[in-house]
């Protein structure tokens, strides 16, 4: 039940993402999960490695949203053509 929770939650936070980001992504229904629980993962990162969380704690949205906003930037720096 956490998987299908993890998705829901990454879906949400993708969207969340990919409306704050200015410029259009044609990023579809699996890539926008894929991004917010990748941007989750960035953001449980980037928090413990400046200090905000501990080494056992998730981000929480705000950081989940910016670390799938860091993505997506990279994401459109790489597939820019």
């Amino acid at each position: 039940m956490e998987i299908i929770g993890a998705i829901v939650i990454g879906f949400i936070v993708g969207l969340i993402a990919r409306a704050l980001m200015p410029g259009k992504q044609s990023l579809g229904f699996i890539m926008t999960t894929v991004l917010g629980v990748a941007g989750s993962l960035v953001g449980t990162y980037l928090g413990q490695a400046v200090g905000l969380y501990d080494n056992f704690s998730e981000a929480g949205w705000i950081g989940s949203i910016v670390g799938a906003m860091i993505l997506l930037f990279v994401f459109g720096l790489i597939s820019k053509k």
